[in-house]
């Protein structure tokens, strides 16, 4: 019966087959209906058909599952407002957000509590939550896995917040060990503590310094320890923002040994090279570091073959005054990149140039991190999944001004860029995302006990009292 709240044809829609017409129905907020051609379904009485031009695409909603909110505690660097209305306005109907720079760190129940207080009503998109590993929280991981994050992040040397230090080999191996047993995953900052010990202080305005205080074989040598205690546990582990392309190797033995290993990059690692930073411009300064232009290759050839499985953007602001712009020291400066709304026309504009189709942009950044996360209703177009939609018309391009984004501190290495491009709409379970009214929700992780799958909006009286005590908390912190 065609009895659907809403119809969206398409001359051209991507779904898991491809690109082409098509034709998606939604009933209740969920895909009931797919089509290969865009006339082939019709709404109920009381339904919505949108016919979407000939210059524009269907996108599944794109799936963002390296987000840095730093709320509640440093809200001042970003907000659950204005980092899902960003991902709203880039086509991200879903993120995951990280469990450092927030204060308290998402590192046990009770702090995954005053995170969700803190989001509650004020989401526009749909938000999911990592777990922290840290030294001596191993009896909290099972509590939280129960509360429904979705696996667990380390880092293997400092992160960069005291409140967040890194596991040693041996705590990472009984990590592992814990995670394995849960069925969960670890998703891992690998980066040898040694390997940079020895390396070049980063202090000053030369961005070949930073470069050389950030060796790729820092990656490669933490990457190699977490296959191997993979190996030894069985645990399930994801490399975090891959930057250097020389651990395709091992990667791919460690997989062809039954290893359970997935690896992401970021869309800043595969737009710029080294070579174009210049000194003193510490908005480009993230951690590991872009790298040479011969390396950028690699990385594209490296998402052609499948070594490298998901594009997510480590989206990481902090304040003007973090950054040092007035000094550009690149020793002082705060590591991480502002790109969440960016993406899509980032990663597009760079896979159009080498042939890609929008298809496998899609695959890199809505199925696959959908599937690395266990989000397995979101991520692609099909019957039985949340309709979460982006619009994009793929040839229109535009100047990227920073006045323009979202984000809460709108400093970025892609202002004045030119990008291809522009999202018009994006669609959250059913309903268009508008800014300023969010109506986005958490959630879990499947099995997770109940009452951890909650609604993040509409806010009420007793969320807005619990955001209080969140902002108390996490100001005491």
């Amino acid at each position: 019966m065609n009895d659907f709240d809403l119809v969206l044809r398409a001359r051209r829609m991507v779904t898991p087959d491809g690109e082409g017409p098509g034709c998606v129905a939604v009933r209740g907020g969920t895909i009931a209906a797919v089509e290969p051609s865009a006339t082939a379904l019709t709404a109920g009485h009381a339904g919505t058909v949108v016919e979407l031009g000939d210059d524009v695409v269907l996108l599944p909603g794109l799936v963002d599952t390296h987000v840095h909110v730093n709320d509640p505690g440093r809200a001042d660097w970003e907000g659950f407002a204005t980092a899902t209305a960003a991902a709203a306005a880039g086509g991200v109907t879903t993120i995951v957000d990280m469990p450092l720079n927030s204060l308290p760190p998402t590192v046990d129940p009770a702090a995954l509590t005053v995170k969700r207080a803190a989001a509650a009503g004020r989401c526009h998109v749909d938000v999911g939550f990592w777990g922290g590993a840290i030294p001596g929280n191993g009896a909290q991981l099972g509590p939280l896995h129960d509360g429904g994050v979705l696996g667990f992040k380390c880092f293997l040397l400092p992160s960069g917040v005291d409140e967040f230090p890194p596991l040693s080999p041996a705590e990472l191996e009984a990590g592992l060990a814990i995670v394995a047993a849960l069925g969960s995953q670890m998703i891992v900052h690998a980066e040898d503590p040694h390997v940079i010990g020895q390396a070049p202080e980063p202090a000053g305005r030369g961005y070949g310094t930073f470069l050389r205080s950030r060796p790729g074989d820092a990656e490669n040598l933490a990457i190699g320890l977490v296959l191997d205690l993979a190996r030894r546990t069985g645990a399930r582990v994801h490399i975090l923002h891959l930057s250097s392309a020389g651990a395709f190797g091992q990667i791919r033995a460690a997989r062809a040994e039954g290893v359970r290993v997935t690896a992401e990059t970021c869309p800043h690692y595969l737009v710029f090279s080294a070579e174009e930073v210049p000194d003193g411009a510490t908005q480009f300064k993230c951690c590991p570091p872009i790298r040479e232009a011969a390396n950028r290759e690699l990385l594209w050839s490296g998402l052609a073959d499948g070594t490298i499985d998901c594009v997510v953007s480590d989206h990481s602001p902090c304040t003007p005054e973090l950054k040092r712009l007035d000094t550009g020291d690149f020793g002082a400066a705060w590591g991480g990149i502002a790109s969440l709304q960016l993406g899509l026309p980032a990663v597009w504009s760079q896979a159009r140039s080498r042939g890609f189709g929008l298809d496998r942009v899609a695959r890199w950044m809505a199925q696959r991190p959908a599937a690395i996360a266990g989000l397995d209703r979101k991520g692609a177009i099909e019957p039985g999944r949340d309709a979460d939609f982006c619009v994009v018309a793929p040839e229109e391009r535009f100047v990227v001004d920073p006045a323009r984004l979202h984000h809460k501190n709108p400093i970025t290495p892609y202002a004045g860029r030119e990008l291809s491009g522009v999202v018009k709409a994006t669609w959250l379970r059913g309903r268009p995302v508008h800014i300023g009214a969010p109506h986005g929700r958490f959630l879990a992780r499947a099995g997770a006990r109940a009452g951890a799958l909650a609604e993040a909006a509409p806010e009420g009286a007793a969320q807005k009292a619990g955001r209080a005590a969140a902002d108390r908390e996490g100001a005491q912190a």
